[in-house]
């Protein structure tokens, strides 16, 4: 009987023993604009990342893992293990980076197998219910609004200028929180906060920093790290194409390696935890990042940036370890993108796949498990333009080793086109469209198959809507990021400007918060559908307008604010609508 005792004894002592015949923690990291050329093991000599240099080593590395080549759309593919325009995304603002909540989540996979989920820094995916992280199956959740820290759609961050990665308000599970202290550094406390509040397990953290995306803003201690560099040098014998790099690119680079080094840091930070908490050997860790470079620098030679269906833009970084299962150091060569991770997390976590979905990911598992698989010449589809797909324009059908790509008109005939073997011809120099022209043919067909259905797909027909007046949310900010209209919809004073809603009927207050002060006598006008409320003021200055008890039925409708002064309509910032009965 005593040593019965001493054995549970001991199984509860030994930090991490407990999980041993448990499902597997999952870590999944993943950065902003951080191009594939962005890591000294990837052969830049300049940038230092030292604990992702020993992380990649010590991983399975997968050598052609694509995504999307804008951000939103890798972060809603990565979510649901589907192409973002199935998701609903199909833009990174204009109101196009909204998830249709009838998605089904790696959150909501998880959590129906008994993990606890959490989600630290940049979302992206819809700030308002019933499209916020809280509502797609995260239990914890620290985030900043929009696309990024510093844009007018995070407007707690925006008016902070050159300081708005600095002392930021976050969104603590959907309330407005002030922090202190660098927002990588933030992050990573945080979720380091929620694995030590889970780590007898299972756990999913989601930390996805906003960095290296601009503003590019690091603290000193990690620019001075580079500010004598010139990062053009260090490179000889390397016979990958260079791109040229103006003096601003080269600042630029400075800049975004000290974030990258920062985020390196945090890294190490991770990874030290989990081993002082003992449970390293039972947690899956993945690194990735979201997209190619924005701006100009070493890429390893690829073709292409941010926003570019050239490997530039879509080929990226990914390890992934799991030390008390998998062999580490091992490179898998087989095309896998951002659509995979889904299934595999899942496979991995034994949590069943939601039913009567359709998921355009497959489970890695089998390839990192090193047995066989057949689908070596899987074939996956890019795009990227604004507000929705341009039929041939930047858009591209990658099949084995060959990618056809399209930078061409609607009608485009086949030689318009480009295709590259990638085997032999890794930059996307030679275009081989002359030569065999029948591939292309096929190719081309597989594309447009893909292009009619993706575009026709229901949550991208049927935009997601904001839920004005639920109790799950009230007030609510509607921000630039999310709001429809003219394209390009930024920082513009007086453009046409909407928000897609769904209206509970009740009485509002409703504020109108501008880019800059408006004057004058003038009149705010709220359209909602055929129902129109209009106010006239003759005031001062003022960067604020409201409008009290106004009253709205239930309706879906687009939602027209502005407030107009001798002819000119200017388009609010932010609106606060604020349900009082």
């Amino acid at each position: 009987m005593k040593n019965l005792l001493f054995v549970l004894l001991t199984f509860i002592a030994i930090p991490g023993i407990c999980q041993i015949n448990q499902r597997p923690n999952v870590i999944l990291i993943i950065t902003d604009d951080q191009g594939y050329g962005d890591l000294g093991y990837h052969g830049n000599p300049i940038i230092q990342t030292p604990h992702l240099d020993k992380l990649a080593a010590a991983s399975v590395r997968l050598d052609n893992f694509y995504v999307s080549p804008v951000c939103a759309h890798t972060r809603s593919s990565l979510m649901t293990g589907r192409y973002s325009l199935r998701t609903g995304v199909h833009d990174t603002y204009n109101g196009g980076a909204i998830m249709a909540t009838g998605e089904i989540t790696i959150a909501e996979v998880l959590k129906g197998a008994g993990y606890k989920t959490g989600a630290f820094g940049k979302w992206h995916l819809g700030d308002n219910y019933p499209s916020r992280p809280g509502d797609q199956g995260f239990d914890e959740s620290v985030i900043h609004l929009a696309g990024g820290m510093g844009q007018p759609g995070d407007f707690t961050t925006y008016f902070k200028f050159d300081r708005s990665y600095f002392d930021p308000v976050l969104w603590h599970n959907d309330q407005q929180e002030s922090y202190e202290g660098y927002c990588s550094d933030i992050f990573t406390g945080e979720a380091l906060k929620f694995i030590e509040q889970n780590k007898e397990g299972p756990f999913f953290c989601y930390l996805a920093y906003n960095a290296p995306h601009t503003p590019l803003q690091v603290p000193d201690k990690y620019y001075k790290m580079y500010k004598d560099v010139d990062p053009t040098q260090g490179f000889d014998g390397d016979d990958r194409p260079f791109p040229e790099m103006t003096e601003k690119d080269k600042e630029d680079a400075r800049k975004v390696y000290a974030m990258v080094t920062n985020i390196d840091d945090n890294v190490g930070k991770m990874l030290q935890k989990l081993k002082d908490m003992g449970i390293d050997d039972n947690t899956v860790v993945i690194f990735m990042t979201d997209n190619g470079p924005q701006q100009r620098r070493y890429i390893a030679g690829l073709k292409g940036r941010k926003g570019s269906v050239y490997r530039g833009g879509v080929r990226v970084p990914f390890f992934i370890q799991y030390p008390g299962k998998w062999k580490g150091d091992t490179d898998i060569k087989v095309n896998a993108a951002h659509i995979d991770i889904l299934p595999t997390i899942a496979s991995i976590c034994k949590a069943p796949l939601p039913k009567g979905v359709k998921i355009d990911g497959k489970d890695l598992l089998p390839l990192i498990s090193g047995r066989t698989v057949d689908w070596e010449n899987r074939s996956l589809f890019f795009y990227w333009t604004r507000k929705y797909p341009e039929l041939y324009n930047n858009i591209a059908l990658q099949k084995g080793p060959y990618k056809l790509v399209g930078h061409t008109s609607f009608d485009a005939g086949i030689n318009d086109f480009q295709l590259f073997n990638l085997d032999s011809d890794p930059y996307e120099l030679e275009n081989l469209v002359g030569e065999k022209e029948s591939l292309a043919r096929e190719l081309k067909k597989e594309m447009d198959e893909y292009y009619h259905e993706l575009v026709t797909s229901p949550h991208l027909v049927n935009q997601p809507r904001i839920s004005i007046g639920s109790d799950h949310e009230n007030p609510v900010y509607l921000n630039r990021n999310d709001a429809a209209g003219q394209r390009g919809l930024w920082t513009q004073e007086d453009p046409y400007g909407k928000w897609v809603v769904s209206i509970e009927r009740g009485t509002y207050d409703i504020e109108y918060v501008f880019v800059k002060p408006v004057e004058g006598q003038g009149t705010l006008y709220l359209e909602a559908g055929t129902q129109i409320s209009q106010k006239s003021f003759d005031m001062d200055k003022t960067d604020k307008l409201i409008m009290e008890d106004v009253f709205l039925p239930e309706m879906d409708t687009d939602l027209i604010p502005f407030y107009m002064v001798k002819g000119k309509r200017y388009f609010p910032l932010l609106l606060k609508i604020t349900r009082i009965e």
